[in-house]
């Protein structure tokens, strides 16, 4: 058996979000983790090892990279995932991501519970806060481009579109 890597301190997440779209379909986007890289912004890679580990890679501040490996330690296939990193992390991580039925027939509600210590512990929160890529923040935007991508295929941006500045500008 691997050796647990679950943050006896760190920092918590919770975050809900309502999918419109049938549970099912929402868990089997979820399970297969090759998917995160195409939603999570800094996630660089993710290598499914077996059934129940996984690589990952991702980008930190400072432009360093940051490794893990994952092992899920519940699986309850439409209900729930929930993991904890193994062996020599670089971050300590533990989470869980709830499936249910949204009320009224309106799709799938998504909760994510998330604990880990970022590199560096306190300093290092502060350095990546300051820089705006504090995980709780970067949590909120990867379930906004997640929602985005399973509706509807594509993760909106404004990336190549002109913001209009200098257009009535006089030369001074």
């Amino acid at each position: 058996m691997a050796v647990q890597s679950i943050p006896q301190s760190g920092t918590g997440v919770v975050r809900a979000l309502t999918i419109n779209l049938p549970r099912e379909q929402v868990y089997t986007f979820w399970r297969n983790f090759e998917n995160f890289p195409r939603f999570m912004r800094h996630l660089e890679s993710v290598t499914v090892l077996d059934a129940r580990r996984s690589h990952w890679v991702a980008t930190a501040p400072a432009g360093t990279t940051v490794e893990w490996d994952a092992e899920i330690t519940a699986d309850e296939p439409g209900s729930l995932i929930a993991w904890h990193s193994i062996g020599d992390a670089d971050i300590d991580n533990a989470g869980s991501v709830h499936f249910s039925d949204a009320p009224g027939d309106r799709g799938t509600e998504l909760l994510v519970e998330l604990t880990y210590e970022a590199p560096g512990g306190a300093l290092g929160r502060g350095i990546a806060k300051l820089f705006g890529e504090e995980p709780k923040m970067q949590i909120r935007e990867d379930m906004r481009r997640f929602k985005a991508l399973i509706e509807s295929g594509v993760i909106p941006t404004i990336i190549g579109q002109s913001t209009g500045e200098g257009r009535y500008k006089e030369d001074a």
